[in-house]
């Protein structure tokens, strides 16, 4: 039976030991409260009852209509942006479906298709200059490949000038920071507010064939109460950026570390067993770039499959890494990455109306730079023990401090 106990399991800021800490919350039941930088709320780690929960209509992700202790939590929690942005993410209903439908396009097949070249070109760069360096020198792979590729679609996608790409990338990464205090999280949040403001203004003047300028004409021309107000465009253009970027840099990261540390991986691929899309799939559900995602909100008591109730008013946590490895979905060896598993379902992405637009480009980025680096580089290996990798301080994304590999190019195989 699952230990449940009234007490509130305080989840480590720092996330220093994940895995222990996901155990712990499927052990507590399908879902379970805990203190989230002294917030508690409910962490969600079944996988049937977190699809039940995301695609259900008595939740909502608006915190201003349906969460009580929103004005209270605001202005003191350090992970405040979260909850207080106005775009999609934080929508619910009619709104919802109005911004989903404005950032649709920017997004859509054709465009993500039409990168793919770009793609490509950005990551056979990032590889040169790697080629480039001494032969046997050790590589931080998360600064020099992970980091730069997403970054740089990103400026291709929206218009962002290569000077002001760096600017972005420190205010994004303090988003992601669950270490930081309240002043440090508000500093860093005016820091990314007047980042926004001056890219709004810039392609307010100077319009071009961008998703700024996309969003910033849906803004302007929708005479109609249809569009998005001056909150929203700002909002959705950060959610944009930072859903692009540092969520890629990490299923980059977290891929290579599998491959590198399980060589049997790598000679499915070679051996035709596995694809890099499987990489990609088993990576999102194995190791997914975001361990928790905030918030929910119970619009009415939710019976939990053990009895117990998540009252109306609420707060809910996807815990979307616990979820992926939950046994009851993936059996005895949910935990160990296995590229030729047959059921690579995750919840990576989220699920339901929330399902993240960006997924298509996210998956073509990744399976692109996994394929041309294991083809350049098929000799690459870690520099250090996979025991000396050293996770993220953060409760929220899922990666590793830095990379350190050798990029060999010798005689092995390519992988295909």
């Amino acid at each position: 039976m699952p230990e449940q106990s009234s007490t509130p399991l305080v989840l480590d800021p720092a996330a220093s030991d994940h895995h222990a800490e996901h155990q712990a919350l499927r052990d507590r039941g399908p879902a379970t409260r805990v203190d989230l930088l002294g917030l508690t709320v409910w962490s969600v780690t079944d996988p049937t009852l977190l699809r039940q929960l995301l695609t259900s209509t008595q939740v909502s992700k608006d915190g201003r209509a349906h969460w009580p202790a929103y004005a209270d939590t605001v202005s003191t929690w350090p992970l405040a942006l979260w909850i207080a942005v106005e775009s999609m993410f934080t929508a619910y209903g009619g709104d919802h479906r109005r911004l989903r439908r404005m950032v649709a396009p920017a997004l859509s097949a054709r465009r993500v298709q039409d990168l793919c070249p770009t793609v490509e070109t950005i990551v056979t760069t990032l590889l040169d200059d790697l080629e480039a360096r001494p032969a046997g020198e050790s590589v931080d792979l998360r600064e020099h490949f992970a980091y730069p590729l997403p970054i740089a679609v990103l400026g291709r996608l929206m218009g962002i000038a290569d000077s002001q790409l760096r600017g972005f990338r420190n205010v994004v990464d303090g988003v992601f920071d669950t270490t930081a205090t309240t002043v440090q999280a508000a500093e860093n949040t005016a820091s990314l507010y007047k980042a926004l403001d001056d890219l709004i203004a810039a392609k307010r003047a100077e319009p071009a064939d961008d998703m700024t300028s996309l969003l910033i004409a849906a803004r302007d021309h929708e005479g109609d109460g249809g569009g998005f107000t001056d909150g929203e465009l700002r909002d959705t253009l950060l959610l944009m950026i930072s859903a692009g970027y540092e969520t890629t840099v990490n299923v980059i990261d977290q891929a290579v570390t599998a491959l590198l540390t399980d060589p049997e991986q790598l000679s499915h691929l070679r051996a035709g067993r596995a694809t890099w899309d499987d990489v990609v799939e088993e990576t999102l559900r194995h190791e997914p770039a975001l361990k928790h995602l905030p918030l929910r909100y119970a619009l009415t008591d939710i019976a939990l499959p053990d009895g117990r109730t998540i009252p109306r008013g609420e707060a809910i946590l996807a815990s979307y890494a616990a979820a992926n490895r939950h046994p009851d979905w993936h059996g005895p060896t949910a935990d160990r990455f296995d590229v030729t598993r047959l059921n690579k379902d995750h919840l990576a992405f989220g699920h339901g109306v929330h399902f993240c637009l960006g997924a298509p480009l996210a998956r073509m980025e990744v399976a692109t730079a996994l394929r041309l680096l294991f083809t350049r580089f098929p000799d690459i290996e870690l520099a250090v023990p996979a025991g000396e990798l050293r996770t993220l301080p953060t409760a929220i994304g899922n990666g590793h401090r830095t990379l350190p590999v050798r990029p060999r190019r010798t005689t092995g195989e390519p992988a295909r």
